[in-house]
């Protein structure tokens, strides 16, 4: 198999590294309008060939698929230029619905897979949480705060030189992007949402740094999410319970515990994780790998994406009410 990454940064590399991980024998041609993004992913082994464009990539490497890894607001352009060349497309968050339905559109017309990261939908913790309220079968509450002070998310580059920085895709909608779907997911469709909005930091944010929603679920169940991008701490504390059910995740995979038998026990869902040190703890490799795979057998026939463009247009309707 041959496929694109477009887009050499660190999702790039990193995706171009977990893709050899999964099977060596693929062949993976990088493009970047950055030479030196080329040459770095080159020189550390990611990538076999490395272009500047989609254009010569395809017309040289006939590729089989295409990862799009690149800054959010380019994605739709993008994506649309590998249909039009009807190459199956993997995606990272979109956090905008520019060209949604033109690209849907497109793919259904080619009969190729589009296929979109919701790399918290494999999270093993997610999904366990998913089944204990699904088990449950009665009304919950949840309390949910993620955080991180924005300039330590890619401290080897200015927060304002990349897309967190920008208005439209500011670190508070990506941590939104990030969420939503595995809440919608786990507690069904919002029916009604109240934002609260605020600034507190001396950040210079083109949009506010705390931002806490009150998200009622047509189930029943009910959240208080919060985000915002001051924490000194990373921090993903997550507590839902019901009358009978009390679960709580620290957001990560050594720390997600139930109430049961009047004790706060442990819940094992990873025998084993990879983690990557320039990240916060509540970053784990295992999720990425495991939705990869399910890409690559996607391409094969073999399963069904978890999410997709038509569910995120629900996630997005929600994030443009803050």
């Amino acid at each position: 198999m041959k496929i694109l990454i477009v887009g050499l940064g660190s999702m790039g590399k990193r995706r171009a590294r977990l893709t050899k991980g999964i099977d060596s024998s693929i062949r993976i041609a990088g493009i970047d309008t950055a030479e030196s993004r080329r040459v770095e992913a080159t020189d550390l082994g990611l990538i076999d060939a490395a272009y500047p464009s989609i254009a010569e990539a395809v017309a040289t490497e006939a590729p089989d698929a295409a990862l799009v890894c690149t800054a959010p607001l380019t994605h739709a352009a993008i994506i649309s230029e590998l249909l039009d060349n009807s190459l199956p497309v993997f995606t990272e968050l979109n956090l905008v619905a520019d060209g949604y339905e033109e690209n849907m559109a497109k793919a259904k017309e080619k009969g190729v897979l589009l296929f979109l990261s919701s790399t918290m939908l494999y999270r093993r913790e997610t999904q366990y949480i998913k089944q204990q309220v699904a088990a449950f079968g009665k009304p919950v509450h949840y309390i949910y705060h993620i955080g991180q002070y924005l300039p330590d998310w890619h401290p080897w580059e200015n927060y304002k030189n990349f897309f967190v920085g920008n208005a439209r895709t500011g670190g508070v909608r990506e941590i939104f992007g990030i969420d939503l779907p595995w809440l919608l997911d786990a507690f069904g469709d919002v029916t009604h949402v109240t934002v609260q909005e605020d600034s507190i930091s001396d950040l210079g944010l083109p949009y506010p740094d705390c931002v806490t929603l009150l998200l009622r679920h047509a189930s029943g169940a009910q959240g208080v999410l919060a985000a915002d991008v001051v924490s000194p701490k990373a921090v993903r504390n997550f507590e839902c319970f019901g009358d009978g059910l009390h679960l709580f995740w620290e957001g990560n995979p050594k720390a997600l515990y139930e109430f049961k038998n009047g004790d706060k026990q442990f819940v094992d869902t990873y025998t084993s994780f990879e983690h990557d040190n320039r990240y916060s703890d509540n970053i784990v490799e295992n999720a990425y790998v495991d939705e990869l795979t399910n890409f690559f057998a996607c391409l094969r026939g073999e399963e069904a994406s978890r999410w997709s463009f038509e569910k995120d247009l629900a996630a997005i309707r929600i994030m443009d009410k803050t």
